[in-house]
């Protein structure tokens, strides 16, 4: 099972007590679940992941450091989702971010694989491999936000150089180094939390990426930010109402011509965020969905 780190998850990769909440049921109500687990604040969830379990199914899991905290997360689910019921599961003795992603197989978006060393040395020679370990920080490629992100990167390197990215919301750095590695000139990469800061400078490292430098700010109208404007590739990878905030800031620092790929949005978030960049004059040019989550892609106009 694949699951999403956020921000308030700080917990070391060793960490050997935690919460697991699951519940399964319909699209809409397991969506609402995940909304309100994702957006509580503060949020008794560390991490919340929703995604479909078969025809029809769908999935949520959350997980807590506390067992007071893994009620109150049940207490919002069946709050908000009465047709929902959760339940709560220990989990113990376990190095518990590493098993997310041990024995699963690499990911692979176009020319791209994404996988842990151990798999990625099986791999053939010729493709564009970005070794991502477990870790805490968003990001292994699993991810459908990730992953389509990744096939939009595709297309934009068959179509044109990508030139200079910025990478919002970087995570573990996937985007930014598997963009350095597809023949980007530079990338920034900014997040909220310092110890996704620290691991995506650590995987560029490991992928003997330089020229990607991974920033602890907030927002996106900052001075090393502004300074390097504009930007050819934009990445940002969150959720759907910073990504709304954003929008002025991410339609400015985008260079004419340029290509912005946003993520992090269940199916029904993507209209909103949508019409939030349409009203900046950006150019819609398509909607990738994959594993539950859309991707949208947009343009600038080039004058």
């Amino acid at each position: 099972m694949i699951f999403s780190f956020f921000p308030s998850l700080r917990s070391p990769a060793n960490r050997r007590g935690m919460y697991q909440i699951s519940a399964r049921g319909a699209r809409a109500p397991v969506e609402t679940a995940w909304d309100a687990l994702a957006w509580a604040d503060p949020s008794p969830a560390g991490a919340v992941d929703a995604k479909e379990d078969g025809r029809s199914v769908w999935r949520l899991d959350a997980f807590a450091e506390t067992h007071e905290e893994a009620e109150a997360c049940v207490s919002i689910i069946e709050d908000v989702a009465p047709e929902l019921t959760a339940r709560i599961e220990e989990v113990i003795d376990r190095d518990w971010v590493t098993l997310s992603l041990e024995g699963l197989p690499p990911v692979e978006a176009g020319p791209f694989i994404v996988a842990g060393s151990h798999a990625l040395t099986r791999q053939s020679p010729g493709r564009i491999s970005v070794l991502i370990e477990a870790g805490p920080a968003f990001g292994t490629g699993h991810h459908g936000t990730t992953l389509g992100c990744l096939i939009a990167l595709d297309e934009v390197r068959r179509n044109r150089p990508i030139g200079k990215v910025l990478d919002l919301g970087t995570g573990s750095g996937v985007l930014a180094i598997a963009a350095m590695k597809a023949g980007a000139t530079s990338a920034i990469g900014t997040d909220i939390d310092l110890d996704s800061v620290l691991v995506a400078n650590e995987n560029a490292q490991k992928n003997n990426v330089t020229g990607f430098t991974a920033m602890h700010v907030t927002g996106a109208n900052t001075p090393r930010i502004r300074r390097s404007a504009p930007y050819d590739t934009v990445f940002a990878n969150i959720l759907m109402r910073p990504l709304i905030g954003l929008a002025p800031d991410i339609a400015a620092l985008t260079a004419p011509g340029g290509t912005i790929i946003l993520s992090g949005l269940l199916h029904h978030q993507a209209p909103p965020v949508r019409n939030a960049f349409a009203a900046r004059g950006l150019d819609f040019q398509k909607r990738i969905r994959e594993d539950g989550w859309s991707t949208l892609v947009f343009q600038k106009p080039a004058g």
